[in-house]
């Protein structure tokens, strides 16, 4: 009896002690978890918790998803719990100031009609014409709204990366200021407007500069500036050329203070080459380069050099008496060398470049050097010099791939020292606004800045064609030059959290094991499979000689030999078609193997170890304690 008080007790306490414990957990640990995933896909990363932890107003992000379409379609119902999980841990990590809301939205409810408000995207399920939804509204304090419409399984990888860029964009409303010094006329050239009128959009703005307008604030910066202005988050350097020592100085120290930074250079600028000089003579150097400033930061970039690549090169009209398209290298498409890997290329299908440079690591640099643009394997060097007057016919015979893929366009990042001792002396004839900074010899924090070495990505004539629809200009584009300039200087004024960011893993883990034995036994079987459809087909063209000799002698008696072989090759084709059958049943047996493998491991192997580890400790428990009493 008293044992068995003992032992009443003794459950009784243990159950206390686990109720005590869930109880504990749950006031103390619930934001405690542990990422066990190959990716770390549920841990966020620094930049994202930084993000979160300066939010000073509340944010309240709305969660529609439809509880069909995970049911359905069982990809979307794994890819929502990861959303949902994550979103969680975003108001976990925000000391209350995101909050949030989940709906399922059902077809013709009040829930649809505000999805429908907020401008997410209904995606018809079947043919019954029945919407379902995926997507994330936020809004501010001030009513300022940003969505993402509808979460595609093929973006999870930025999940954090989209999720945290709304955040930052509702906690900082006003549209970032981006400055632009340029040599370009991208604002458009009054003077080649006036002398092409009527014959096409010349002289018309660059439609990536009236792209990077729709979203920014942007302001114009003289290529003759002594200093940056610092209400400027971002300062976009394109293809500004013959720079003096007083303007490198103002973006060099713009950097130093930790402002963000975009060059576009270029060997042989076509689009310079093709605005019409004062003197109506064509240009023999359109160059461009902040050679001071990439040697003290650690890029090397040649402007003597231009890359041609076979690989999407253009085909353009040669020369001679009798011209006829030939493939120009210098200028080509770019696709395998987009880097899916960051946040700004990865959704980019095709850029196009003309005539570029490329950029390298220096040797000795303590930089991050990550490409984002690259030409193929199939790409070479040519001399400035032979692009200046081109003859592609010939440049195209003399072309030689080699070298391997190089960079045209990389992120820089790392801690940078000034490519000044100091200001330099002040330009002749001018003053020092009263606004100039003090000297810095290096940056604080890991500089974050972009290095294109081609700037006619922004020229309409390579990315967009612009046609006149009565009277209004309207833009065809063709390749993505202008969102891959927009989506760059918005991770750049996203500030450096969002810089950060970087592709993370999906919650789809395939069986690779799986995946492996199912191709090698799928190899096999098309092999067997072909040869007996082979003989197949040559016994069914048999027997249908045989019945065509039949039909033919129809008033004729059918010879006992002509029977056996009708009947042999009706035989034949019933047993082809069954060891066709048995290679089909064939081709699953080692994965069905497999999965009884797994589930007698998972329902019936853990178990029973977990049970011989149970009574194992039971046993030395009974023994210590028989011990004890002896």
């Amino acid at each position: 009896m008293r044992r068995l008080w003992t032992s009443v007790v003794g459950v009784l306490a243990v159950a206390a002690i686990v109720i005590g414990i869930n109880l504990f957990a749950d006031a103390r640990l619930a934001n405690t978890h542990v990422d066990l995933t190959q990716n770390k896909i549920y841990t966020l990363s620094a930049g994202t918790r930084q993000v979160l932890a300066g939010l000073k107003e509340p944010i309240t992000l709305r969660l529609f998803y439809s509880r069909q379409l995970g049911a359905t379609v069982p990809v979307y119902g794994s890819y929502a719990d990861h959303v949902r999980e994550v979103l969680q841990n975003y108001a976990a990590l925000s000391n209350g100031k995101v909050k949030l809301e989940f709906y399922d939205p059902e077809p013709f409810s009040d829930t649809e009609d505000r999805a429908m408000a907020y401008g997410l995207q209904g995606v018809p399920l079947d043919q019954g014409g029945v919407q379902v939804w995926f997507g994330l509204a936020g809004t501010n304090l001030e009513d300022d709204e940003r969505t993402i419409p509808f979460f595609q399984p093929e973006r999870e990888r930025f999940l954090e990366y989209d999720l945290t860029k709304l955040v930052y964009e509702l906690s900082n409303p006003k549209r970032p200021v981006i400055g632009v010094m340029s040599s370009l006329p991208l604002d458009g050239d009054p003077r080649t407007l006036m002398m092409t009128r009527g014959q096409g959009p010349q002289g018309q703005p660059y439609a990536s500069a009236m792209l990077l307008r729709q979203t920014n604030q942007v302001r114009t910066v003289p290529t003759d500036a002594q200093v940056i202005d610092p209400d400027i988050q971002v300062l976009l350097v394109a293809e500004a050329r013959n720079l003096s020592d007083a303007t490198l100085y103002a973006i060099d120290q713009f950097v130093m203070r930790g402002g963000r930074l975009m060059v576009m250079v270029d060997p042989w600028s076509e689009a310079l080459a093709a605005t019409p000089s004062q003197s109506g003579e064509p240009p023999t150097d359109t160059h461009s380069d902040l050679k001071k400033l990439f040697d003290a930061w650690g890029i090397q970039f040649d402007p003597t050099k231009v890359v041609g690549d076979l690989t999407g090169a253009w085909r353009v009209r040669g020369t001679g008496d009798r011209p006829q398209a030939v493939t120009y290298v210098p200028w080509f498409n770019i696709r395998d060398g987009l880097n899916h890997d960051d946040p700004a290329t990865a959704d980019l299908q095709q850029v196009t470049v003309a005539s570029s440079g490329f950029l390298q690591k220096a040797p000795d640099a303590k930089i991050d050097f990550t490409p984002l643009l690259s030409s193929d394997a199939q790409s070479g060097v040519i001399g400035v010099d032979q692009v200046k007057t081109p003859d592609p016919a010939k440049l195209l015979a003399g072309f030689k791939p080699e070298g391997g893929p190089r960079v045209i366009a990389a992120r820089v990042h790392g801690v940078l020292k000034s490519a000044f001792t100091g200001p330099p002396p002040e330009p002749a004839g001018q003053k020092r606004p009263d606004n100039f900074p003090p000297y810095k010899a290096q940056t604080d924090q890991p500089a974050n800045m972009v290095v294109v070495a081609d700037s006619d990505i922004l020229a309409d004539r390579f990315w967009v064609r612009v046609s006149d629809f009565f009277g209004q200009q309207t833009a065809t584009p063709f390749s993505d030059n202008g969102p891959f300039l927009a989506n760059l200087v918005g991770t750049l004024a996203g500030g450096d959290a969002l810089i950060g960011l970087r592709a993370r893993g999906d919650t789809n883990r395939p069986f690779t094991l799986v995946n492996a034995m199912q191709a090698e036994a799928e190899a096999r079987f098309r092999q067997t499979e072909q040869a007996l459809q082979a003989h197949l087909d040559d016994v069914e063209k048999q027997l249908r000689s045989l019945r065509a000799g039949d039909d033919k002698k129809t008033d004729a008696v059918i010879t006992p030999e002509q029977r056996a072989a009708i009947d042999a090759a009706r035989k034949d084709i019933v047993d082809t078609r069954q060891k066709l059958r048995a290679v089909q049943l064939e081709l699953n047996r080692d994965i069905s193997r497999l999965r009884t493998e797994l589930q007698v491991f998972d329902i019936v192997l853990v178990p029973a170890v977990l049970a011989v580890v149970a009574i194992g400790l039971g046993v030395v428990r009974r023994r210590r304690r028989a011990r004890a009493r002896a």
